[in-house]
C-alpha cells in the first residue's frame, strides 16, 4: 500500500506540474482580459440576480416565459456551492498552509479572482449548449460544449470519464473521510458508525434526483455558510490587532528573498493554486453541470450568478479560514488537516471553536457529497445513457461509507488531485477555443440588460 501511495503521489505531482498551473492561471487571465474584468464590472448584477427576490413586474413575467430548466438560479448556485464549500475550505486551506507556507493563501486568492472569469465562461457555455435528456431533464456541462461547440465528442467523453471517476474522490471519499475523522476526534464516534450513517443519508437525498438535491441544499447551505463565516468574523473582529501581522506573514512568506531563493515560492504556488481550485473548482468543469440545470432565459444571466460562487467560496470562506490559522500560529505545531483548523478556532474561541468547526465540516462535506453525485451521474449519463444512473448512484452511496471508514488520508487526497487535474485539461482547452462564443453571448446579454433597465425605468 505504501508503494501504491507513493506512486499516486508522484502521479499527482506530475499532473499538477507547471504545465497545468500555467494552463489554469493562463486561461483565467486570458478570459479576465477578454471579458473586460467582468468579475469586477458585473459582480453586483450577479449578486442581485442570485440573492434579491424578483418583483412580479411585467418584465419578470416575460423573462419567466423564456426560461427553461429544472431548478432556480438560487438553487443552481446553492447546488454548486454545496459541491464546492466543503473540506477544501477547512482541510484544503490548512493543508495548503502546512505544505506551501502562509504564502499559499496569496495564490489561493489569485486563483479565486481570475477563477471568477473562468467560472463565468464555463457557465455561459454550459447553458448555451445544454440539451434535454430522455427523462425531460436538462443536461449540460463541458462534455456538451466540447461536443456541440468545439465539435470534439472524444474530448467530451474524456472529460466525462475523468469527472465520473473524480466524483468518488473530491466529492465523496475525501468529504466523508473528513466527516468521520472530525466526529471521531471531537466526540469519539466510531468511523464505521459514521460510514453507515453517511450511506443512509446520502441515499435518502440523491435517489430523488436533481430537484430533490436542489431543495435540500437550498435550505441548509446558506445556513451552514453563515454559521461558519459568522464564527470566523467574530474571531477577526475581536482580534483585529492581529490581522496586520497576519497579512505581513502571508505576503512575506510569498515574496521574500528567502522564499524565492529557497523554493518556498514554488511550493506556495503549487499548493495555493491546487487547493484553491479544489475549493472553488474554477476550471475543473464541474460547477457548470449544475448551472446548466438552472431556469434561465439567457446564458449570461446564469453565468453571472455562477461567478459569485467563487467569491463566496474562496475570497470569503477560505480567507476567513486562512487568516484564522495564520493569526493563531498553530500551523507550526505539526498539526495538519482538520485538526489544524479545529485547533486554530479553539485557540481563539475555546472548546466552542472546535465544536463549530466540527459541525460546520459535517454539513459542508455532506453537502459536497450530494452536489458531486449529480455531477458524476450527469457525466456517466453522457457516456452510457439513462441505464447507468441508478447503478452509479448505488456505487456512490457505498463509496460514501467506505471513504468514512478509511484512515489513509494522504492517499485519498492524492487520488483526488490526480483526477481533478485530468478533468480540468479538456475543459480548459474547450474554454480557450470557445472564448469567442463566450464573448458573443456576453455582448448579447449586455444588450438585454440595457433593454431591461429601459423597460423598468418606463
Amino acid at each position: 500500500m505504501k508503494q501504491f501511495e507513493s506512486w499516486v503521489t508522484s502521479l499527482s505531482n506530475l499532473v499538477w506540474g507547471p504545465h497545468l498551473l500555467i494552463l489554469l492561471i493562463g486561461t483565467g487571465i486570458f478570459l479576465t482580459f477578454r471579458l473586460g474584468f467582468i468579475q469586477v464590472t458585473r459582480l453586483g448584477f450577479g449578486l442581485k440576480e442570485a440573492f434579491i427576490p424578483k418583483q412580479k413586474t411585467g418584465v419578470e413575467a416575460e423573462k419567466r416565459k423564456r426560461q427553461r430548466g429544472d431548478i432556480s438560479h438560487f438553487q443552481a448556485l446553492m447546488t454548486a456551492l454545496a459541491a464546492t464549500v466543503g473540506t477544501g475550505n477547512m482541510v484544503g486551506v490548512a493543508t495548503a498552509i502546512v505544505l506551501g507556507g502562509p504564502g499559499a493563501i496569496v495564490w489561493m486568492w489569485m486563483s479565486g479572482f481570475i477563477g471568477m472569469a473562468t467560472k463565468y465562461a464555463e457557465a455561459i457555455l454550459a447553458v448555451k449548449y445544454r440539451t434535454v435528456d430522455e427523462r425531460g431533464e436538462v443536461a449540460g456541462g463541458p462534455m456538451y460544449y466540447l461536443e456541440h461547440g468545439l465539435k470534439k465528442r472524444w474530448l467530451g467523453m474524456t472529460f466525462a470519464l475523468f469527472a465520473s471517476i473524480a466524483a468518488f474522490g473530491i466529492g465523496n471519499g475525501v468529504q466523508t473521510n473528513s466527516i468521520s475523522l472530525a466526529l471521531n476526534t471531537s466526540f469519539g464516534v466510531p468511523m464505521v458508525a459514521t460510514g453507515i450513517i453517511m450511506m443512509v443519508l446520502t441515499g435518502f437525498v440523491i435517489l430523488g434526483g436533481v430537484k430533490s438535491i436542489g431543495k435540500v441544499v437550498g435550505i441548509f447551505v446558506p445556513v451552514m455558510i453563515f454559521a461558519y463565516v459568522g464564527a470566523g468574523l467574530v474571531i477577526l473582529v475581536t482580534n483585529f490587532d492581529l490581522i496586520p501581522s497576519a497579512f505581513a506573514t502571508i505576503f512575506s512568506s510569498t515574496f521574500s528573498a528567502e522564499a524565492i531563493g529557497g523554493g518556498a515560492l514554488g511550493a506556495a504556488i503549487r499548493y495555493g493554486v491546487a487547493r484553491g481550485v479544489f475549493s472553488n473548482e474554477a476550471g475543473l468543469g464541474s460547477a457548470p453541470i449544475a448551472a446548466a440545470a438552472a431556469k434561465t432565459d439567457f446564458p449570461g444571466r446564469q453565468a453571472l450568478v455562477s461567478m459569485t460562487q467563487v467569491l463566496i467560496d474562496t475570497l470569503i470562506v477560505c480567507s476567513i479560514t486562512g487568516l484564522t490559522i495564520v493569526m493563531g500560529g498553530q500551523y507550526t505545531e505539526g498539526l495538519q488537516g482538520i485538526e489544524l483548523t479545529q485547533a486554530s478556532f479553539a485557540y481563539f474561541l475555546g472548546p466552542i471553536g472546535e465544536l463549530i468547526v466540527t459541525i460546520s465540516l459535517v454539513f459542508f462535506a455532506f453537502s459536497t457529497v450530494i452536489g458531486w453525485c449529480y455531477y458524476g451521474e450527469r457525466s456517466v449519463h453522457y457516456l452510457l445513457g439513462e441505464r447507468a444512473i441508478v447503478p452509479y448512484r448505488m456505487v456512490y452511496i457505498v463509496v460514501a461509507g467506505l471513504g468514512a471508514m478509511t484512515t489513509n488520508l494522504n492517499l485519498i487526497w492524492a487520488v483526488s488531485d490526480v483526477f481533478n487535474g485530468l478533468m480540468a485539461i479538456p475543459n480548459l482547452i474547450g474554454l480557450l477555443f470557445l472564448s469567442g462564443v463566450v464573448v458573443a453571448e456576453t455582448k448579447r446579454f449586455e444588450l438585454e440588460i440595457r433593454k431591461e433597465r429601459q423597460q423598468s425605468a418606463a
